[in-house]
């Protein structure tokens, strides 16, 4: 796969949010002073006697969208995962998961590639703070097309949902025929040797690195995980056992992330080894994106790298 162009992922969810508000008009948005980075500015400039700005108050707001939704609402919060899932964890466990109210919350600028702003603002946690949250639905899309159908997805069925999408801008990946299946993960690219399994930004770098190792007879099945919870549990076991090892790759903290989900997923059920490739327990740093996804190892170039060693040494224990 070649470099492309990408664009706006977060603006991708700006635009889908205004559209389907247009048909639902119980969705109200709420944002903490960040309506400009989230893109929830382009839902606030078409309706805004439906928009509130909370300011960094970030407790107020996810505690008064639960109070929206006891009265029929459907509240979409927005702000950094970093604050939207940190500091209101106690709200959203007690208002809004324990009483399974209809409450989005969308963390933009997830993972490492918040880049400068540093490591007080990359959320390398969030995805484990919110799967480990009775009632709680989560999901990364990654690229455009399936963030629309995601949002979509989000304003039609009840229920609390945690909704990650990064600041960077993401390549498209998924044509107009995607459709998002809640209960699905998606088989992108075929293989018998290795099991790939990874979501968001990481989807593209990795079937960047499966069609390389191709050329050298590695074959890698890379499947994009959308929905960390609930977890298609077939999908990932009938890849599993299909191939020889599973990899995960994750812009998260191996730890409570998607490999530990796919762990947990394949413990009782296979015995496939499973190697994580993601953040190892230790804070981000201040760069550029593409410098840190590079450092952390993540970008399609150290995958191949990885892999490939991975794969020889599974090989040679063989």
């Amino acid at each position: 796969m070649e470099k492309i162009s990408k664009k706006s992922i977060r603006k991708a969810f700006g635009e889908t949010l205004a559209e389907i508000g247009e048909i639902n008009k119980n969705i109200v948005v709420m944002d903490a002073d960040l309506s400009c980075s989230t893109q929830t500015k382009i839902f606030s400039e078409k309706y805004p006697e439906r928009f509130f700005n909370f300011g960094i108050a970030e407790q107020d707001m996810v505690a008064a969208a639960a109070g929206f939704a006891s009265e029929g609402k459907v509240p979409f919060v927005a702000s950094f995962a970093m604050f939207v899932t940190g500091r209101t964890y106690d709200q959203i466990r007690n208002s809004i998961c324990y009483s399974d109210f209809n409450v989005k919350i969308i963390g933009t600028h997830g993972g490492i590639t918040v880049g400068e702003d540093g490591a007080t603002h990359q959320a390398l946690e969030d995805i484990s703070l919110m799967r480990g949250l009775p009632h709680m639905t989560v999901i990364v899309p990654a690229d455009c097309k399936e963030c629309q159908e995601v949002i979509k997805y989000a304003g039609l069925h009840k229920g609390p949902m945690y909704i990650r999408i990064p600041r960077s801008n993401v390549a498209d990946i998924f044509d107009e025929k995607y459709h998002f299946n809640i209960n699905k993960a998606v088989i992108v690219e075929e293989g018998t040797d290795i099991a790939l399994f990874t979501n968001g930004e990481t989807l593209y770098e990795s079937i960047v690195a499966s069609r390389e190792l191709k050329k050298e007879g590695i074959s890698v099945k890379v499947i994009n995980v959308p929905v960390v919870k609930p977890i298609d549990v077939s999908t990932v076991v009938e890849s599993a056992n299909s191939t020889k090892f599973c990899i995960t790759v994750e812009n998260h903290s191996i730890i409570g992330g998607l490999g530990s989900t796919i762990c947990e997923t394949l413990a009782s059920r296979t015995l496939r080894k499973v190697f994580m490739i993601g953040i190892h327990d230790e804070f981000g740093q201040s760069g550029k994106a593409e410098e840190l996804i590079e450092y952390y190892g993540l970008d399609s170039k150290s995958l191949v790298k990885r892999i490939r060693t991975l794969y020889n040494k599974n090989k040679e224990e063989a």
